[in-house]
């Protein structure tokens, strides 16, 4: 009974010290500069550039069906001037960092994952270290720097396209008026707001790729590992997005 226990609480602080060794080995490396520069280019193509259709897509039609139904019971108490102001705030705040996180963490979480776990079983990895190569320096800097660029750079799309769906819906579908939504939209959010947005992307970023690094490094049992690997990849990702996505909303909109 007690290894059935106590098996998954070991793994568990395993895991956790393995994140934090792994952290620890990439702020050291990026506060001394050594930093492969194209390769950090290249993950921000791959894992950044490459999303942006997946991003803006569910951002917009978010932003509609949040609009969508908002307005429609607006309406009918006669708060039509509040549809853009809460809208806003929804997709600023919440909606666009959040969506952008779990859209990087189901497509870049797990492509880092498998392409890791990839290496590892066919022992590229190992080749590595024999050759004197910090796997941490090659593998993850590269990844960790792109996802803290392009995650704020993606929420940015995220937020004008939440946005821009929202208001197609709330002035063509429902009839509010054009001046009505943007001035109640543009004089409630704050630059605040704005700059919460892009620290908690910036959070997400981090969490996601470290997540997805550290289930790649771990992997086992050839083909199916790598499988299992962007599984977990993927899962870890999205609960430490919401998980911390509270904990920021907490902190950073206390007032």
């Amino acid at each position: 009974m007690m290894p059935k226990i106590t098996g998954p609480v070991i793994r568990f602080f395993e895991q956790v010290g393995q994140v934090t060794k792994l952290i620890l080995e990439t702020l050291y490396y990026v506060i001394c500069g050594e930093i492969d520069f194209k390769e950090v280019v290249k993950q921000m193509l791959a894992l950044g550039v490459q999303s942006i259709p997946i991003v803006l897509i569910v951002s917009g039609f978010t932003g509609m069906v949040f609009s969508l139904q908002v307005s429609q019971e607006f309406e009918r108490f006669g708060a039509a001037s509040l549809i853009g102001q809460l809208l806003s705030l929804a997709v600023v705040r919440e909606l666009g960092p959040v969506l952008t996180g779990v859209v990087v963490a189901g497509r870049a979480g797990s492509a880092i994952a498998a392409e890791i776990g990839t290496m590892k079983i066919t022992e590229q990895v190992d080749a590595l270290r024999a050759l004197a190569t910090s796997p941490t320096q090659y593998l993850v800097v590269p990844r960790f720097m792109a996802c803290l660029i392009m995650l704020p750079v993606l929420t940015v799309f995220a937020n004008l396209f939440g946005m821009i769906g929202g208001y197609l819906v709330a002035v063509y579908q429902i009839g509010v008026v054009p001046q009505v939504f943007f001035e109640s939209s543009v004089n409630f959010i704050r630059l605040y707001d704005l700059f919460c947005s892009l620290i908690k992307a910036a959070v997400f970023g981090v969490i996601i790729v470290f997540a997805s690094c550290v289930q790649g490094l771990n992997t086992e049992k050839g083909a199916q590992g790598v499988g299992d690997s962007a599984i977990a990849s993927v899962v870890n990702g999205m609960i430490g997005v919401f998980i911390a996505n509270y904990f920021l909303s907490l902190v950073l909109f206390k007032s």
